[in-house]
């Protein structure tokens, strides 16, 4: 996937799948514009790349930070082609009952509004000139209820909820509005699920978790027309298929 001249923005970029995403794209040709509260390592990434990438530090989880974040990167690179929602937590990780109502309220701010944040800035660019794709990490959790986990997974229930909803809206001006399922990957995220000792994930061997560079090259494919059969929806990386069409396996 040749993707010279084009600009991405992507969220929760220091480390993980944004991290490897900003590698994948910035080496299919992409300018990449990197997103996170981290400043030290996204400016250390951005070095890494090269002029083709900008830093950007951000909390998703404020209007302000995520709409002035789009305008830079617009100001930088002249436009903005995809949007990677990856940014998210899975703190607090805590029976309903007991969860303490700030961590969860702020789970919700990051994963959920935080989402919306970045593609209510960002259709309006890619709408006026001509369209864009919007790719947003959604789980398994969106769709099945996991203990512990009630925020993270309210919060991605409404990120599935929002891909449709840009998809029934902007579908017509050129967007196309995609979800990612990776599954089980190897960050820092099933790090502090298996500390937390609760519900069978937390259970898994560190062996099954793929490695960050697969959800990063699906995003890479997601771009092209391959995937737009799958537009207002969300792929699964569990699902062989996808994988063989991603050239992840044989």
């Amino acid at each position: 996937m040749d993707m010279t001249g084009k600009t991405v923005l992507i969220t929760g970029a220091s480390r993980g799948i944004g991290a490897e995403a900003a590698r994948v794209f910035a080496a299919a040709g992409a300018n990449v514009a990197l997103l996170a509260r981290s400043g030290d390592s996204l400016a250390e990434l951005a070095t890494e790349i090269g002029d083709r990438a900008v830093a950007l530090p951000c909390d998703v989880s404020s209007w302000g930070e995520m709409s002035g974040a789009v305008s830079a990167c617009v100001d930088r690179f002249g436009g903005l082609d995809v949007l990677i929602n990856n940014a998210g937590v899975i703190d607090p990780i805590s029976h309903l009952a007991s969860a303490d109502p700030e961590q969860w309220a702020k789970a919700i701010d990051i994963n959920l509004k935080g989402v919306f944040y970045g593609m209510r800035a960002a259709v309006p660019v890619m709408a006026a000139a001509g369209g864009g794709s919007i790719l947003t990490i959604s789980s398994g959790a969106a769709h099945k209820p996991t203990e512990g986990w009630s925020a993270y997974n309210a919060s991605k229930a409404g990120v599935a909820m929002l891909t449709r909803c840009i998809d029934g809206e902007n579908r017509a001006d050129g967007i196309r509005a995609i979800g990612l399922s990776p599954g089980t990957v190897a960050t820092q995220m099933q790090r502090e699920i298996k500390d937390s000792g609760v519900n069978p994930v937390s259970q898994l061997d560190w062996s099954v978790h793929i490695p960050p560079e697969w959800p990063a090259r699906c995003l890479l494919w997601m771009c092209g027309p391959e995937a737009d059969e799958y537009l207002g929806d969300e792929i699964s990386l569990r699902d062989e298929g996808i994988r063989r069409k991603v050239g992840l396996i044989t």
